[in-house]
């Protein structure tokens, strides 16, 4: 194993060269700037290319285009960068083009303070183009390591369920600097539980079938197979239609080739749950890191206390949240997105902290944790 001492976005780029990604098309945005500088770097070392775009937009459209000629391909922006996505965001939802797209949160609303951290895309990550009729694949790392595993495992869900996946950091993970390692052989690879998968071809006649099937190649244009790619609905031979019973068997394709497959996507990390907590902590990426240090402190004084991590934001893991009990959500915003979700899905109220451009600190979890559990007779 290579050991490195360096940041989230430096472990972000060795994780996609070692995926196979050749295309990288940005433009500079703190805090995600640094990926694009490695990436302009690093591409041309093993024989890929690095494109300076004009805008956050044409960055996404380019990747697109490089991912229908074949090459995985990746983008990288924070907030107000992603908020421009929407239009080939959906090119690639639509059409089934697997690429790579890593958001490093700040605070907002708009361009926000740039050197602070936030969650304010929780929900755009989810729904972020027009039309719905789609679901997607969110990945949330809480630390550097995690950053460069994520990258690897984020091109392999791309690869087979043929989407763009995003990797939804923030800025205390990206700019952090943290020891990391990366594998230098195929084994060490797969000891660290990662795969690579390479690029392969659909060579039709069916591009775009009307089932949950995963694992097929993607459409590479100019090869010989006849593969057509637009915006519009598709037959399943990919030529437009304005067949409502082809869009209802797009639609489908869209939404199930990802729920019923979610076991392959959902990724969670839960402590303290073998005694039934009274209260359980949630959240995701860098404010987890205070909370797990709470809850292990808390439950050394006796609490009946827990967490869940979310590593997979979306799609959404309901089943997390079966258990009677009092939930407290933990996020870097203060508007409240993933308490929505989490109460959505316990059928019940639950308790919020929600902090703007800064963790908080593990004595506000505690104080906030022998609060809730006083009033609930604990």
């Amino acid at each position: 194993m290579k050991k490195w001492f360096n940041t989230g976005n430096a472990a972000i780029t060795e994780g996609a060269i070692i995926a196979g990604c050749r295309l990288f098309a940005g433009y500079p945005i703190t805090p995600a700037t640094e990926i694009a500088e490695n990436m302009s770097r690093r591409l041309p070392m093993v024989g890929g290319y690095y494109l300076q775009a004009e805008d956050e937009t044409a960055a996404l459209h380019m990747g697109i285009g490089g991912a229908l000629g074949g090459l995985k391909a990746m983008t990288a922006t924070s907030g107000p960068g992603y908020v421009l996505f929407a239009d080939p965001y959906g090119w690639a939802i639509g059409s089934e083009v697997p690429v790579v797209i890593v958001n490093a949160q700040r605070v907002g609303p708009v361009s926000g303070i740039t050197g602070a951290p936030g969650q304010g895309e929780f929900y755009l990550s989810r729904y972020p183009t027009h039309g719905g009729n789609f679901e997607t694949i969110v990945l949330a790392p809480a630390g550097v390591q995690e950053a460069f595993s994520m990258t690897v495992e984020a091109f392999a869900l791309a690869e087979r369920f043929r989407t763009p996946v995003t990797i939804l950091a923030d800025q205390l993970v990206t700019d952090g600097w943290e020891s990391f390692e990366t594998p230098e052989t195929e084994e060490e690879l797969r000891g660290l539980g990662l795969e690579v998968i390479p690029r392969r071809i659909n060579r039709g006649p069916v591009f775009f079938p009307g089932t949950d099937e995963i694992d097929l190649p993607p459409v590479v244009l100019g090869t010989g197979t006849g593969g057509a790619c637009s915006d519009w609905t598709p037959t399943e031979e990919g030529y437009d239609t304005e067949e409502i019973d082809s869009q209802m068997k797009h639609a489908y394709r869209l939404i199930h080739k990802i729920l019923n497959h979610r076991e392959l996507i959902d990724r969670s990390e839960v402590y303290g749950m073998e005694d039934h907590p009274t209260l359980i902590l949630v959240s995701y990426g860098s404010p987890s890191r205070v909370v797990q240090s709470a809850v292990k402190k808390a439950r050394e004084r006796g609490l009946p206390v827990g967490y869940i991590r979310l590593r997979s934001l979306w799609p959404f893991q309901d089943a997390l949240f079966s258990r009677q009990a009092e939930y407290l959500v933990v996020e870097l915003n203060t508007d409240g997105q993933l308490v929505r979700e989490v109460e959505r899905a316990a059928g019940h109220k639950a308790h919020f902290i929600g902090k703007c451009g800064e963790l908080p600190t593990a004595a506000e979890l505690a104080e906030a944790m022998d609060r809730i559990l006083r009033e609930k007779g604990n």
